[in-house]
C-alpha cells in the first residue's frame, strides 16, 4: 500500500476486513506498520471505533480532528504508541455487502478533503474487488482440498462417470473392491469396469441419469478382478449444470460383505437358539408328561426321570443367564465403577466342580494357581464369567486328552492360560472367534452345543477392564486362550 501512501501523503494506509462469523474487524496485519508488529492482531467489534461505524453505517468519513470525534477508540493507539490525528475510512463493498473498511491516517501536510475521499474511494472499489476474489479463490481451493480429502478417505468405494460414461474420479476404496492393488482406470468406459454377476450396470448409469429428487440405489455383486464377487449397494447421483443437462454421475459403493457376516452370524444364532431350547423344552415335556401319567411308579424311575428334568432345566437357565449377560454388558450397568479383587477365592470357588466335570468326561484336569495373586481391578461376578466360560469351552471341546488352567503374577500383570487338547479351531475362524453370534464351523459339524456368544462376553469384559486377550490354535491339536489383567495400582 506504499504507493497509495504516498499518493495521499499519509503516515499510514490500513485494511480491515470483517470476519464472517462474528462481524469484528480484523485489521491485516502486514499493513499496519512496525510499531504494531508487537501486537496482538487489531480487532474491532461490530460498530466499534470509527472503522466500525464506517462498516456498520456504509458510510465514508473525513475526520481532521479525531480526538473531537466521540466514535474514535483511543486503545489502539495507547496499546500501540501510534499517535492518531486525522483519517478517512471508507467502507470497502461489493455490490450491496461490505466486506471491510480501509483508512488512510494522519495527512502530512494540510488537512483531509473531498479530493482525497475520492481518490481513496477510487482506490477502494477495485481493492474490495481484489479481496474479494481472492477470498472466493482460496475458498474454492479449500473446499476443493476438502472434498478430495473426505473422497479420498472415504470407507465407501466411490467414482464419478461424465455424460459419456468414462470415468473421471476415483478413490483408492473402490480400487481395493475390483482390484488388488492400485490400477488407472480414469478415462475408462464405467461399463467395461464394473462388471455385475447380478445387474445391468448401464440400466442403473440410465435410471440415475434421469433421477430428479431421489436417489437411486442396487444392490448387487460385484466381479472383483480374481474372479470372486463382492456384494455392495450402490448409491448414485446426477451433477447438472446451469442448463439443467447432466455433466456427471456420482456413485457410491457400499461394501456389504460385514453386513451379511453379522446377517448370518445372526441368523446362525437364532436357528441355534431355536435348537437348543427345543431340545432341553422337549424333554422336559416328555419326562413331565410321563411322570403325569404315571409311567414312573418306583422310586428310583421317578428320580431317574426327576434328574433328567432338573438337568435340562439348568441348561436352560444357563442359556437364558448368558443371553441376560450380554445385554447387561451392552448396557450401563456394565459400566459400573471396577474395584480391586483378588482372583484367589475365584479360582478356589470355580474350579473344583469344572474338574469334576472334566474327570467324568474322562479328561485330565490340571491346575495352576500361584498362590497370592496380586489384586486386579474389575467385578467379581464379571470376571468370574469370563474365567469360567474360558474353561467350560475347553472342557467342551476336548473329546479326550488334558485341561490345564494356569495363574502367574507377570511383570504388572496377572497372566491366566487355559490350554487344552481339544478340535482346535479352524485357521479361517480365528479372525472372526470373538465375533457376536460367532460359531466355527467344526463346532457346528459336530453338533456341539452353543450359542456363539460366550467368547463374545468375554473379550468384551476382559477388555473393559484394560486387559487383553489372545488365542493359539492348531486344528485337530488344541487350544490355548492366554488372559492378562493389568495388577491395580495401590
Amino acid at each position: 500500500m506504499d504507493p497509495v501512501r504516498r499518493t495521499l501523503n499519509v503516515e499510514s494506509v490500513s485494511i480491515g476486513l470483517i470476519e464472517n462469523t462474528t462481524g469484528d474487524i480484523i485489521f491485516v496485519d502486514e499493513l499496519m506498520g512496525p510499531l504494531f508488529k508487537p501486537l496482538a492482531p487489531i480487532r474491532l467489534k461490530r460498530g466499534q471505533g470509527i472503522a466500525g461505524w464506517v462498516a456498520e453505517h456504509r458510510e465514508a468519513v473525513i475526520i481532521n480532528d479525531v480526538y473531537k470525534d466521540k466514535r474514535f477508540y483511543r486503545q489502539v493507539d495507547k496499546k500501540s504508541g501510534f499517535q492518531t490525528h486525522s483519517m478517512i475510512c471508507i467502507p470497502l463493498q461489493v455490490e450491496e455487502r461490505v466486506i471491510g473498511i480501509l483508512q488512510a491516517i494522519n495527512k502530512q501536510t494540510g488537512k483531509f478533503n473531498e479530493n482525497d475521499l475520492r481518490l481513496l474511494q477510487a482506490i477502494g472499489g477495485p481493492l474490495a474487488a481484489a479481496i474479494e476474489n481472492a477470498r472466493l479463490h482460496a475458498d474454492v481451493i479449500a473446499e476443493k482440498r476438502r472434498i478430495e480429502t473426505i473422497f479420498a478417505n472415504m470407507s465407501e468405494g466411490l467414482l464419478t462417470i461424465n455424460a459419456e460414461g468414462y470415468i473421471t474420479h476415483v478413490n483408492d476404496a473402490f480400487l481395493t473392491l475390483i482390484y488388488d492393488e492400485t490400477k488407472e482406470i480414469i478415462a475408462q468406459k464405467a461399463t467395461d469396469i464394473i462388471r455385475l454377476k447380478n445387474g445391468n450396470i448401464e440400466e442403473f448409469i440410465q435410471t440415475v441419469k434421469k433421477a430428479t429428487n431421489e436417489y437411486p440405489q442396487l444392490a448387487a455383486d460385484v466381479y472383483h478382478n480374481d474372479g470372486s464377487t463382492v456384494p455392495v449397494l450402490i448409491s448414485g447421483a446426477p451433477i447438472r449444470n446451469e442448463e439443467g443437462e447432466v455433466s456427471e454421475l456420482i456413485m457410491v459403493f457400499s461394501d456389504l460383505s460385514q453386513i451379511r457376516e453379522v446377517e448370518r452370524m445372526r441368523d446362525d444364532f437364532f436357528h441355534g437358539i431355536i435348537h437348543e431350547l427345543r431340545t432341553p423344552l422337549a424333554t422336559i415335556l416328555m419326562y413331565a408328561r410321563l411322570l403325569r401319567e404315571g409311567k414312573a411308579q418306583e422310586k428310583e424311575k421317578a428320580d431317574r426321570f426327576l434328574g433328567v428334568i432338573e438337568r435340562e432345566s439348568d441348561r436352560l437357565q444357563k442359556m437364558v443367564r448368558q443371553m441376560l449377560q450380554v445385554v447387561k454388558m451392552e448396557s450401563q450397568e456394565f459400566q459400573r465403577r471396577p474395584e480391586p479383587l483378588s482372583l484367589n477365592p475365584i479360582f478356589e470357588e470355580m474350579l473344583p466342580p469344572l474338574a469334576d466335570i472334566a474327570t467324568e468326561k474322562g479328561l485330565t484336569f490340571i491346575q495352576r494357581i500361584e498362590p497370592d495373586l496380586p489384586l486386579v481391578m474389575g467385578d467379581r461376578e464379571i470376571l468370574y464369567m469370563a474365567i469360567k466360560n474360558l474353561v467350560d469351552n475347553a472342557i467342551k471341546f476336548t473329546l479326550s486328552g488334558s485341561v490345564r488352567v494356569e495363574a502367574a503374577h507377570k511383570d504388572n500383570v496377572v497372566e491366566i492360560i487355559v490350554k487344552d487338547q481339544g478340535i482346535g479351531i479352524p485357521k479361517q475362524a480365528l479372525p472372526n472367534l470373538f465375533g457376536r453370534f460367532f460359531r466355527a464351523q467344526t463346532a457346528v459339524e459336530r453338533g456341539i452345543a452353543g450359542t456363539g456368544l460366550g467368547l463374545y462376553m468375554v473379550k468384551e469384559a476382559i477388555e473393559h477392564y484394560n486387559g487383553t486377550i489372545k488365542v493359539d490354535s492348531i486344528e485337530g491339536k488344541g487350544t490355548t486362550f492366554t488372559v492378562c489383567l493389568p495388577v491395580a495400582e495401590t
